[in-house]
């Protein structure tokens, strides 16, 4: 099997490509690595076919997850075959203009990708320009890409124009994951496209952090190939704080295959029994809270008040009451956002509540050391 993290990083010709490569893109089936899991060949038909010689692209490298390290490794230790899939891209879709969009503080990703930039021919360096991606959770998303590179505010705009019609200055714009222009390189070069992805393994796993598996893996031999799990698993959250939480006996066998599960930005992480899930779940909603755009009410106050009545039964308590709250305002917020972070955040909570009902029903006030032990 082709592998991504086996492929040299080295400087070499491009291959010859055209239309074609988009039919392959199709028949391997990939799909886009930055969360969304989007069929990668309908992006790119959609702007070629609008392109006339005027399509940016938009090399997304802000990763903005908490928890994901694989774009940021990515990019630090196979620059040339990210560059490959972008100037790749730029010649099938007839694009005038390559931006590298990197999040302002992977520095070390950065570097590599601007160095190895730099050892690139003139006229591919010269349809290059950067752009440092804010750090916040939204600045990822392709609206809100697109909304930085024209007016340097990185939050999501109301939808159409979707960036295939006008995104940056108004042209036909692809915004892809760094993973996916890596996996299209490679599928250009050699035929045939890695069949896995890169998962971010954290939290009760011996050995955490970035790891190539094959579509048939499932999350416990993944696991297992990390050395194994720390002390028995309360829970999966798998896809990252815009994931869903598993219980173990249902999360163990799930295949890590993009095109059919959602694994979303590609983190798994197993909570530990020692760790309290009420107030994991509700350290990730303040967050979540934290990072909206502010542009509705949906998310800067109901996400809000989703985080504090989490808060409140995490430092106080369970109640009835703020229980009956939660459900409520959850279904309510669903799918009324002006961009889709309310509703990712939902999902994320209303899983924790399937998942976590009991100790949500059932949860105490901590201790002072029972908080000192859950936080180390």
């Amino acid at each position: 099997m082709t592998r991504l993290l086996d492929q040299p990083d080295i400087l070499a010709a491009l291959p010859h490509v055209g239309r074609g490569l988009i039919d392959a893109i199709e028949r391997a089936r990939l799909v886009g690595r930055g969360g969304a899991s989007f069929p990668v060949a309908t992006k790119w038909r959609a702007v070629e076919q609008r392109s006339h010689g005027r399509a940016v692209v938009v090399v997304n490298g802000a990763e903005g997850e908490p928890q994901s390290k694989k774009d940021r490794l990515l990019m630090t230790t196979r620059p040339h075959l990210v560059l490959d899939g972008a100037f790749i891209a730029a010649r099938v879709l007839r694009a005038r203009r390559v931006i590298l969009y990197i999040g302002e503080r992977h520095s070390a990703a950065r570097d590599s990708m601007l160095r190895a930039l730099g050892q690139r021919s003139e006229p591919e360096r010269n349809i290059v320009t950067f752009a440092a991606a804010p750090a916040r959770y939204v600045a990822g998303a392709e609206a809100a890409v697109i909304h930085f590179l024209n007016d340097g505010v990185a939050t999501p705009v109301n939808i159409p124009p979707y960036p295939f019609e006008g995104g940056v200055e108004d042209a036909p714009t692809l915004v892809q994951n760094v993973e996916t222009l890596a996996l299209v390189a490679i599928l250009a070069r050699t035929g045939e496209a890695p069949n896995g992805a890169l998962i971010t393994l954290v939290g009760g796993v011996t050995r955490p952090g970035v790891l190539e598996v094959e579509s048939h893996t499932t999350i416990t031999e993944a696991i297992n190939r990390s050395g194994g799990l720390t002390e028995a698993a309360r829970a999966v959250l798998v896809g990252g704080y815009f994931g869903s939480w598993m219980r173990p006996d249902d999360a163990w066998a799930m295949r890590l295959d993009p095109s059919v599960s959602r694994l979303g930005c590609g983190v798994i992480g197993v909570l530990p029994s020692s760790r309290c899930p009420v107030c994991e779940v509700a350290a990730i909603m303040r967050y979540l809270a934290a990072e909206s755009s502010a542009q509705c009410g949906p998310c800067f106050f109901g996400l809000r008040a989703l985080a504090d009545a989490c808060t409140r039964i995490a430092g106080q308590g369970s109640n009835p009451e703020v229980l009956q709250r939660l459900q409520r305002w959850s279904a309510e917020v669903r799918g009324r956002g002006a961009c889709k972070h309310p509703d990712g955040a939902v999902m994320f909570f209303s899983s924790a509540i399937q998942v976590f009902g009991d100790e949500f029903a059932s949860h105490r006030p901590h201790s002072r050391s029972e908080q000192v032990r859950l936080s180390a």
